[in-house]
């Protein structure tokens, strides 16, 4: 919260006050989120392998330390891979979740194959009310798909791109390059710990004077000598994550060792990269994603409905079965 309206500090303060909470603490990664949300530095302490100081990036004050999972962290791995555990490169949880996109997209184009001319409910919606129950929720079934097409086909398709994804890693093929060293020749002798000539805000004006309209999201501090400055970030490209932009720089000598941008990416990259903001609807803020949520409530409510429609067939075919019988005796009885 910001009631007072102070201006934003910035990253290297941000850092610089859970280094003075925490003199121990060696700060390796800073994340930074929409406005209304406090930023987050990840770092290690003398009795915490791993921790993260939520820090208000209005007022400076460290809100809250957490050195476990976190809710946010729970339901994202619940969702992308059922929490089944990654190993050599993969999760079995992870190909099962991209695997349903397949299922999804079969089911909204048989859904617009059984549903005869069902772009007329975008023009006249029909709800019957009086007409008895297994009517009324059959209309709100397919009202309810009618409207979520354009939602199920993004989440289809992003779905393919992930499950796609998942196989090159499983694969080994390599989206985007890895991170070069330092060359050891460029490294300090003679110290036991060296600083860098670079400081995190240098680098940060190195990045604003690359991309002028460049917003930090993530920010990864050299952890060994021959380790760069990695800073990930938006700019001024709508459909493109909070990862499109990037710089990496030599601690030492301020060189900028590599760059991205979505005009410098493959057709690989680009797809990576506007993926998730489709998917989770972050393209404009709070109020994209509200409207994901909202039609993310239509996909579970049709899952309601389509299971009542069915569960009433299989109860009725069942009451037929027993039905026959019941006639068959009579008629002999007679």
């Amino acid at each position: 919260m910001n009631p007072d309206a102070l201006p934003e500090k910035s990253v290297a303060e941000l850092v610089e006050n859970v280094q003075r909470a925490y003199p121990d603490a060696d700060v390796s990664n800073v994340m930074l989120f929409e406005p209304y949300l406090v930023n987050a530095v990840v770092f290690s302490d003398v009795d915490k392998p791993f921790a993260i100081a939520y820090v208000n990036q209005y007022s400076g004050e460290i809100q809250e330390v957490n050195s476990g999972i976190t809710f946010i962290g729970f339901m994202r791995s619940l969702h992308g891979w059922l929490l089944f555990p990654w190993q050599n490169g993969f999760s079995v949880g992870y190909y099962l979740v991209s695997g349903l996109s397949l299922l999804m997209l079969g089911s909204v184009i048989s859904g617009m194959v059984i549903y005869k001319r069902f772009w007329r409910s975008f023009f006249s919606p029909k709800l019957r009310f009086n007409q008895g129950k297994r009517t009324l929720v059959t209309d709100l079934h397919r009202l309810l798909g009618v409207w979520s097409i354009w939602f199920i086909v993004l989440m289809s398709l992003t779905g393919l791109w992930y499950l796609a994804q998942g196989i090159m890693w499983h694969a080994d093929v390599d989206i985007e390059p890895h991170t070069p060293l330092v060359d050891i020749a460029d490294v300090p002798m003679g110290e036991a710990r060296p600083q860098p000539s670079l400081s995190l805000k240098q680098a940060l004006l190195q990045a604003k004077e690359q991309f002028p309209d460049f917003h930090p999201s993530y920010i990864s501090l050299p952890e060994h000598n021959r380790d760069l400055y990695r800073l990930l970030g938006s700019g001024d490209f709508l459909f493109y994550d909070q990862y499109a932009y990037g710089l990496e720089l030599d601690p030492w000598s301020g060189v900028i060792v590599s760059s991205k941008s979505p005009q410098t990416m493959t057709t690989l990259q680009t797809m990576m990269h506007i993926a998730d903001p489709l998917h989770y609807g972050t393209l404009a803020g709070v109020w994209t994603k509200i409207i994901w949520f909202l039609f993310g409530l239509l996909l579970s409510g049709m899952s309601i409905t389509g299971f009542m429609i069915w569960s009433s067939r299989i109860f009725k075919a069942s009451r037929r079965q027993q039905e026959v019988p019941l006639v068959a005796e009579q008629q002999e009885s007679y």
